[in-house]
């Protein structure tokens, strides 16, 4: 399973996922799920995925293929000029694969299904953020909707509801992640470390805050331990209940 969360911020954007596939008691693998692209000064570009790991690699391989294709070939997302082709070249790739592996048009029930999460900015517009479905359709992240999950969302989705706010620096947003993807990876093993995470500051066009927690990080312990405490003393100085 899989665990992702992309958000837009009035800076910018902000990514992470989780790594784990396969959980299992003796079969847990490591795997990148969030992937990069920029050209300084003109476009960066972030990709995250979740779903079966043939397809988001295939598809992930074959956008990098793509980009040194020769000129007869489908364009790259590294030359398409707004993020909404972009959205769309990604979504049209998803169906390919899936449609290669099964044989027929992509389902949302097919084994072969993936969902990812599209984000980034090109000079010229707004940074924006998409949430391309398993079908290759997609939605764009909206001030009423400013993140999206994708994986094992239910158990992060409280803390991200709760504590979201726009105006958030980079600093808070990573730890209001953070939290969110703690409460996930102690609800669900099939969510593991490490953790990568990636801020994008608006009109910078470079790759410069990025991050990954390893399984031993200090600060995600501290943090982690910090939060349960917080929640007990929390609910202990709530007003009494009697029957």
């Amino acid at each position: 399973m899989t665990y992702c969360v992309g958000m837009r911020l009035d800076k910018g954007l902000v990514f992470m996922s989780d790594t784990r596939t396969n959980a299992g008691v003796d079969n847990v693998f490591t795997f990148n799920k969030l992937f990069t692209w920029a050209t300084p000064g003109e476009r960066v570009i972030a990709i995250q995925t979740a779903g079966n790991l043939a397809t988001t690699q295939a598809v992930v391989s074959l956008l990098n293929e793509r980009m040194k294709a020769p000129e007869d070939r489908n364009p790259s997302i590294l030359e398409v000029p707004t993020m909404f082709q972009v959205a769309k070249l990604v979504g049209e790739t998803l169906k390919e694969i899936v449609r290669a592996q099964t044989g027929e048009g992509p389902v949302s029930e097919s084994q072969f299904s993936a969902t990812i999460i599209v984000g980034g900015q090109i000079a010229g517009s707004e940074p924006r953020l998409f949430l391309i479905y398993p079908e290759g359709n997609f939605i764009e992240a909206s001030k009423e909707n400013p993140y999206f999950q994708i994986g094992e969302a239910k158990y992060g989705r409280p803390i991200l509801v709760r504590g979201y706010d726009p105006a958030m620096t980079f600093e808070q947003a990573a730890k209001l992640l953070l939290l969110s993807f703690d409460s996930t990876l102690k609800a669900n093993l099939s969510v593991g470390m490490p953790l990568d995470l990636l801020a994008y500051e608006a009109d910078s066009f470079v790759i410069d805050r990025a991050k990954r927690f390893e399984k031993d990080d200090a600060y995600f312990a501290a943090l982690s331990e910090h939060w349960g405490n917080a929640l007990r003393e929390a609910i202990r100085s709530l007003p009494d209940f009697s029957f």
